[in-house]
């Protein structure tokens, strides 16, 4: 869920108070600033997101042949380290595209969603 109250929105609420002069002009600048900052954000995805995209299409590969498989043996297959691995698997569980599943003595396993 995103936040709709900004930073901007409540230096806006607080620069409608009794403040001084120059802390209203402290205020006023920071606003500013952040505001200009947010309008440079884009959502175009970053270079290692991008570089990510190629990966997780080789972890969706490897799952489409290999189903019910621990994120070790993904990270190994693909060619990636475990931590790389569990963090775009768990991005490709919140998107719906891999499903997590709990294995035999508690071994977490992953397959492609249906």
């Amino acid at each position: 869920m995103k936040n709709t109250y900004s930073y901007v929105d409540a230096l806006n609420e607080v620069l409608t108070l009794n403040l001084s002069d120059q802390c209203k002009d402290k205020l006023t600048a920071l606003r500013d600033q952040v505001a200009k900052r947010n309008a440079s954000k884009s959502d175009k995805p970053t270079k290692t997101q991008r570089e990510n995209e190629g990966v997780k299409d080789a972890i969706r590969e490897f799952l489409r042949t290999n189903p019910d498989t621990r994120c070790g043996d993904i990270a190994t297959a693909v060619g990636i380290s475990g931590q790389k691995a569990s963090a775009l698997l768990t991005q490709l569980v919140k998107a719906g595209e891999v499903i997590k599943a709990e294995g035999p003595k508690r071994v977490t396993l992953f397959r492609l969603a249906a």
